[in-house]
């Protein structure tokens, strides 16, 4: 299925559970998302105020931003020049036509899944928004190490990277006990063959 997967332990604390992440060959993949999803029913916390996406040195800034569903993002734009941003995503489809300083229609993000953000007129600004149905949830940082936060309970933990090959996101139940110790997830991920042009 293009990902290999071991929870060590598979019992992780009250205090959550530290994801790390790494390609194939075992480097530290920075901007994976790794979340929890409640096995079975349960009420969850809605998200309380908006994330921020901010168009800076003609780039998106973060290049990957995770939300829970029913979020607002909000896209500043703080180059000097103009900015047009889109997305073709099923998750969210959405054009926001040209404008400089703060945006002024931050978008609802309602329905799971990747949303892929591009500009208009500058074709080499990516970004990528992960929605997933959960507040309890972690980006990796430069070591491929996230912490996950959750209170006791069944879980299923799902871990998704922009570059991994066939894009489903790696899963595993989890079980969250009380205790004072975070427990740890080791996850392994297949990558894309780069493309011709970065393979030179």
């Amino acid at each position: 299925m293009g990902f290999g997967l071991s929870v060590a332990p598979a019992v992780a604390s009250a205090s959550g559970v530290a994801v790390h992440v790494a390609d194939s060959t075992g480097a530290p993949l920075a901007d994976a998302v790794a979340w929890l999803e409640p096995d079975g029913a349960a009420s969850l916390p809605k998200p309380l105020k908006p994330a921020e996406i901010e168009q800076k040195a003609l780039k998106f800034m973060p290049l990957v931003t995770v939300v829970q569903t029913g979020s607002r993002i909000e896209f500043p734009n703080n180059d000097k020049v103009r900015h047009h941003i889109y997305s073709f995503s099923p998750a969210h489809k959405f054009d926001q036509k040209l404008y400089s300083g703060t945006s002024a229609t931050p978008q609802m993000f309602d329905k799971a899944g990747v949303v892929v953000l591009g500009c208009n007129i500058h074709d080499k600004m990516v970004a990528y928004v992960r929605v997933v149905d959960t507040p309890y949830f972690a980006k990796a940082g430069a070591n491929g190490v996230g912490r996950v936060e959750a209170p006791p309970g069944k879980y299923v933990l799902k871990v998704w990277h922009f570059n991994m090959a066939g894009g489903q996101p790696a899963e595993q139940a989890l079980l969250v006990k009380a205790g004072d110790e975070a427990g740890m997830a080791s996850v392994r991920l297949a990558m894309k063959p780069p493309a011709a042009a970065d393979a030179l």
